[in-house]
């Protein structure tokens, strides 16, 4: 494991192994408070139409005050558990289930007992990321698609930014690639990209962006400073 983020495709041994990282995991982004890039981020635009779309699964939105309706998690969360085969599609809240793993967990192992199982099926339940084809989308996940949707539609023919915060190319059809077709349809929209690596502009919408090469903490940082 090297970060956050590929530990989530780790091969654990067992189950056991598996949860007894997944509860620390967990916890943590649990417990962690807001950073002040997403506090200040959020003191930008609380005054103005917002809504924000990422890829993120850490909730940090959430806890710099942005509102639940508003800010849709495209690729799920770590607050949520799933059955891993998908066979419904409830999502289940895991702060207590992960809260007894811990009371427990020993030599980086839970208790065989207390390896989630689906309540329906009876397969082993997963953390909500979409990392295969069985990743659950709720009610709530289609509801916030359509708000987006329809705040977006909304904005069509009005002046809208597309503010692109460290978007890559790991999943760029979600964010990268939608920004910048609607910038180019939109006859009144602006995108700032901001990236300290990825920051190149796709030609057709050169007049119509502005790209920084920078960390995002930093932009958001000095944004906010300097207003």
């Amino acid at each position: 494991m090297t970060d956050m983020y590929t530990s989530s495709f780790y091969s654990f041994a067992s189950e056991e192994e598996r949860w007894s990282y997944w509860a620390k995991h967990i916890n943590y982004l649990y417990n962690v408070p807001a950073t002040d890039v997403y506090k200040n981020l959020y003191e930008l635009v609380k005054q103005k139409p917002y809504f924000v779309i990422t890829t993120n699964v850490d909730g940090q939105f959430l806890k710099a005050g942005f509102e639940e309706q508003k800010v849709f998690e495209v690729q799920g969360s770590l607050a949520k558990v799933q059955c891993s085969v998908g066979c419904h599609n409830k999502l289940y809240n895991d702060l207590e289930m992960v809260r007894k793993m811990l009371r427990v967990e020993k030599n980086c192992r839970i208790p065989t007992s207390l390896v989630p199982k689906c309540p329906r099926c009876g397969d082993k339940m997963e953390v909500n990321l979409r990392k295969d084809a069985f990743f659950v989308e709720d009610e709530h996940w289609f509801y916030l698609q359509k708000e987006y949707d329809q705040f977006i539609a909304s904005y069509q023919d009005k002046k809208i930014v597309f503010l692109e915060l460290g978007v890559g190319f790991n999943t760029p059809g979600i964010i990268r690639f939608p920004f910048e077709e609607m910038t180019r349809r939109f006859l009144n929209a602006t995108l700032i990209r901001v990236n300290d690596r990825y920051f190149d502009l796709a030609f057709e919408i050169q007049d119509k962006a502005i790209f920084i090469q920078e960390d995002c903490g930093q932009f958001i940082t000095n944004l906010k400073d300097n207003l």
